[in-house]
């Protein structure tokens, strides 16, 4: 059965999976979401017995259903090979009874690698499809590792060229540096002054800047997203909820049909909307534990039913969750509005004008699936010291906030649930936050210091994509205030 999709703001034409991520997002400003969401047809036993990328096949056919067979297992194989470190893909591992889903073992060390390793080729393979002319420009606004993970994938892709704004001082040292010492003739980055969220509203506003598409269109270019705006980024996140479940199943960890639980650190609320996916389309998943560092608009959210940007900004030691504008809680909205997609539009109108909206008593029954938590920077800092004290396991901040709320909701409701936390990022990444957090003596240390000094004392390699930038050459040193973007993209494709 083909799966086509519509705007979450009411655009009545429908689209196919390959234009909706040729799109990235709907012409009156919506997110694409499937008209419907099919269920698994494979049983837990059936995936238990397969690989990553065979996984990844059986959940991806369903919801893009005009890609044929050939083109979507070109694209995993493409994607999912010799880029990861290890064959597993995402691996599990175990400790203080939980289980860590590592998806930080692709090039850029987080766990965005896991959506963009694929997304270029799912592009390139549907700019064919549709008989695109044009030269694709990702334009994307980034917290910190979606901005790294798209450059990778998308740098010296025939026909694309890539453009990524980050929040100037917003992100690790880390972060940084692997975005502006990105190679590849088509790749441009843009630090701005301002945040995360002026960042992304600027995008946003670019998509919607139909003097600029008209513009483009005469030289050729056409804008699309590497954003978790863009529904084939959010699709293949899908994948590896599965596949953990899978392997769980297939060590003797869980029964078949018993259900678990997931934790998520997230800030634009993709990652969990991604396993809030999988499970109606029948993965058994108890709960979906949402966990936001300070910047807790999301669990305010989860608990009053009232969505409130209008707060202060906090720049944290889990910069990727510094957000205030959750994108992709819209698809969540507009699923417990019933579909209706003139209730999703004004609330999202209000979120625009006034910066706050509330849902319905009625909407709210539609969260039931999701618990709420937060956790402070001392509480986080507090959990990667303890894991390693108790285990030798070494977390990353955003991990670690996860790690912290799931002991939070432990405490308060007793849950004896088998549990999994998505571990997004590599602690190699923000090497500072994790060694001053074991220890307050490493402060004066320099960042490539505590990268060996971590390698050492949690007994696991330096990554390449850490080695790789230790001497690169900074290439991209351009900035810009969050009101000059559209400037610096008429600069980059010479408009």
């Amino acid at each position: 059965m083909e799966i086509l999709y519509k705007s979450t703001r009411g655009d009545k034409q429908l689209v196919t999976a390959s234009e909706a991520i040729l799109q990235g997002l709907a012409k009156d400003g919506g997110l694409f979401v499937p008209e419907r969401l099919p269920a698994l047809d494979k049983t837990p036993e059936e995936f238990a017995k397969m690989t990553y990328q065979e996984t990844a096949y059986e959940v991806m056919k369903l919801l893009l259903t005009d890609f044929t067979e050939e083109e979507l297992k070109s694209c995993i194989q493409k994607a999912y090979g010799d880029s990861f470190d290890t064959e597993a893909i995402a691996p599990l591992t175990q400790a203080q009874g939980v289980w860590f889903l590592e998806l930080f073992h692709g090039r850029t060390i987080a766990f965005k690698d896991m959506a963009l390793s694929i997304l270029p080729h799912l592009m390139t393979t549907a700019a064919r499809k549709n008989r695109v002319q044009n030269e694709i420009v990702i334009l994307t606004a980034t917290s910190g590792d979606t901005g790294k993970a798209a450059l990778a994938g998308f740098a010296g892709v025939e026909g694309t060229k890539i453009l990524v704004f980050y929040p100037k001082n917003g992100v690790s040292p880390i972060q940084e540096r692997q975005m502006v010492t990105q190679k590849g003739d088509n790749t441009r980055v843009v630090g701005i002054h301002g945040n995360f969220d002026d960042a992304q509203t600027g995008v946003k506003r670019l998509f919607a800047d139909r003097e600029l598409a008209l513009r483009m269109q005469e030289k050729g270019f056409q804008f699309s997203s590497a954003n978790s705006i863009n529904i084939g980024r959010l699709v293949p996140q899908i994948v590896y909820y599965v596949y953990a479940y899978a392997q769980l199943l297939k060590e003797g960890r869980i029964e078949v049909g018993e259900e678990i639980n997931v934790v998520v650190p997230t800030g634009n609320f993709g990652n969990i909307l991604a396993a809030f996916y999988a499970k109606n389309m029948g993965l058994p998943i108890r709960k979906l534990i949402c966990a936001s560092n300070d910047n807790k608009v999301l669990y305010d959210f989860l608990t009053t039913g009232v969505y409130d940007r209008n707060r202060e900004f906090y720049l944290t030691t889990s910069p990727s969750m510094d957000i205030l504008v959750s994108s992709n809680l819209e698809r969540l909205i507009y699923c417990i509005a019933g579909g209706d997609s003139k209730k999703d539009a004004v609330l999202m109108e209000q979120l625009a004008a006034e910066g706050k909206y509330e849902i319905t008593e009625e909407m709210r029954t539609g969260l039931a699936d999701f618990w709420g938590g937060y956790a402070t920077q001392k509480q986080a800092a507090e959990k990667i010291r303890t894991l390693y004290e108790d285990t030798g396991y070494v977390i990353d901040p955003h991990t670690a906030v996860a790690a912290a709320v799931y002991d939070g909701y432990r405490a308060k409701t007793q849950d004896p649930v088998k549990t999994v936390i998505a571990s997004t990022a590599s602690p190699f990444k923000f090497t500072r936050s994790v060694m001053t957090a074991i220890d307050p003596g490493y402060e004066t240390a320099d960042d490539f210091e505590l990268v060996d000094e971590l390698s050492r004392i949690g007994c696991v390699p330096v990554p390449g994509a850490i080695e790789e930038i230790r001497s690169a050459p900074v290439l991209h040193r351009t900035e810009c205030e969050k009101d000059q973007m559209k400037e610096a993209v008429e600069d980059f494709l010479g408009l």
